[in-house]
C-alpha cells in the first residue's frame, strides 16, 4: 500500500494570487479531477461558525471549493448537521440563519446550504461501521449520505474535548445527527470543583439538557443522570471550575468519532481540505473565539483524512506559541506541567493521539504520509 500524499501550501501571496485561487490550484494539484465529479451530487461538509465567533473559515474558501466542483461538472452543496448543545445551530431554521449571518449565502458561497439532518436533527441514516468496536451503526445526516461524493473543508484548530478539531472531527462528529452526537459524547461526565466556582451561571446557559442547577451555596451542581457528557459546560466556564475527570472518556470519544468518520466515507470518493489558520484554543461552536495559540501555517489537502490530520498536527507542533494567548499563558504559569504537545498544554484534560491511532486501526487511513509542497 502506497504512502498517502498530503499537499501543502502556505498563506504567502507575494505573486499577487488571491488566496481562494491558491486553494483552487492546490485542489487541482491534489487530484480533485480524479474523482469524476460530472453530474454528481457533492457534499462539502464544513462548520458555519456559531454567531459571535470570528475564527471560522471565511465563505470565500467555501466558494473556491464549490467553484472547482462546478467547473468539473459536479453539483455542490455546503452542509452541516444540527448541534447537540443549546445554541444558534440546534435546528435547521436557526442553523440556516446563523450560516447566512456568517456570510454563507448561496451567492457568497457559490452553492446552496443544506442542513443534512433536517429540521430538528432527526433526519438520519443508520450506517454500518465496518470494524467498529464502539459503534455498530452510526447515525448520519441523511443529505450527507445521499450525496455521491464527500468533501470535508475543515478549520484546523484546538478543541476543549478532543485536543484539536480537523478532518476526522469535522466528519465524524459533524456528520452525526443529534442522536449521533449524543452517542459519541455519552461516555464521560464533567465534575464541578466547588472551590473554583463563582456562581456566574455561564455553564448553565451552555447546557442543552437541564443538567446544571444551583443551590443556596451558589455552586453549580451537575445531574449526571441528565448530563450527556458533551463538554459545553467545560468550555463555557471562565474559571476552570468544571473538568472532565474521566480521562478515558476523551479517548473513547475520539475512537467513536473515528468510527463515525469511517461510516461517512466508506466505499465512496472522498477529498479532504484543512486550513490551519486562526488556530483558536476551542471549537468554532463557541459564540466567541479566543486569540490564536499558534501562527497561521497554511492549506493542507489529502484523500486520506488520517494522514491529513497527522500532517496538520505535526505542522502545529513545530510552531512557537503566540505571546498572550491561552497556550502561552498556561506555559508560563507557576504550576505548569509540560506535556510536550501544544494542544494538551492548551487544554491539559484532552488528548488527540487515540483518535488517529484508532482511525488507522479500523482502516480509515494512515498516520504516515508524504508531504508535497506547492510554492
Amino acid at each position: 500500500m502506497s504512502t498517502p500524499k498530503v499537499y501543502f501550501t502556505d498563506f504567502r501571496a507575494t505573486n499577487g494570487t488571491p488566496m481562494p485561487e491558491k486553494l483552487k490550484k492546490l485542489m487541482r494539484m491534489a487530484g480533485i479531477a480524479d474523482l469524476d465529479l460530472d453530474g454528481k451530487f457533492v457534499a462539502i461538509k464544513m462548520h458555519f461558525g456559531e454567531p459571535g465567533n470570528l475564527a471560522f473559515l471565511r465563505p470565500n474558501y467555501a466558494k473556491a471549493v464549490a467553484d472547482v466542483v462546478r467547473e468539473l461538472g459536479g453539483k455542490p452543496f455546503l452542509t452541516d448537521c444540527n448541534t447537540l448543545y443549546a445554541g444558534r445551530r440546534k435546528n435547521a431554521l436557526e442553523h440556516l440563519y446563523a450560516a447566512w449571518e456568517n456570510g454563507f449565502s448561496p451567492l457568497a458561497a457559490g452553492c446552496p446550504v443544506i442542513i443534512a439532518d433536517g429540521l430538528k436533527g432527526t433526519d438520519e441514516v443508520a450506517v454500518p461501521v465496518a470494524g467498529g468496536e464502539y459503534i455498530k451503526e452510526a447515525k448520519i445526516g441523511h443529505a450527507i449520505m445521499d450525496a455521491d461524493i464527500y468533501i470535508s473543508l475543515s478549520h484546523f484548530k484546538g478543541h476543549e474535548n478532543t485536543g484539536f478539531g480537523g478532518a476526522i472531527k469535522n466528519t465524524g462528529m459533524g456528520c452525526g445527527s443529534r442522536a449521533g452526537k449524543m452517542e459519541q459524547h455519552s461516555a464521560g461526565k464533567p465534575t464541578v470543583f466547588a472551590d473554583r466556582c463563582r456562581g456566574c451561571k455561564l455553564c448553565q446557559k451552555q447546557c442543552a439538557h437541564g443538567a446544571i442547577s444551583y443551590g443556596e451555596d451558589r455552586i453549580a451542581h451537575i445531574d449526571h443522570d441528565k448530563c450527556v457528557g458533551c463538554g459545553r459546560c467545560i468550555g463555557g466556564c471562565n474559571f476552570d471550575a468544571i473538568e472532565n475527570t474521566n480521562y478515558s472518556a476523551n479517548a473513547e470519544l475520539n475512537r467513536k468519532m473515528a468510527e463515525y468518520a469511517k461510516a461517512v466515507v466508506d466505499g465512496r470518493p472522498q477529498f479532504h481540505i484543512s486550513l490551519v489558520q486562526d488556530i483558536s484554543p476551542n471549537c468554532d461552536c463557541h459564540a466567541e473565539n479566543d486569540a490564536p495559540i499558534l501562527p497561521d501555517i497554511g492549506m493542507f489537502i489529502s484523500t486520506d483524512m488520517v494522514a491529513l490530520d497527522q500532517a496538520c498536527a505535526d505542522a502545529c507542533l513545530k510552531q512557537e506559541p503566540l505571546p498572550g494567548a491561552q497556550l502561552y499563558e498556561r506555559m508560563h504559569a507557576h504550576d505548569f506541567c509540560d506535556h510536550h504537545d501544544h494542544f494538551e498544554n492548551t487544554t491539559p484534560n484532552t488528548e488527540w493521539k487515540s483518535c488517529l491511532e484508532h482511525a488507522e486501526k479500523i482502516g480509515l487511513g494512515s498516520r504516515s504520509y508524504e508531504l508535497i509542497t506547492m510554492k
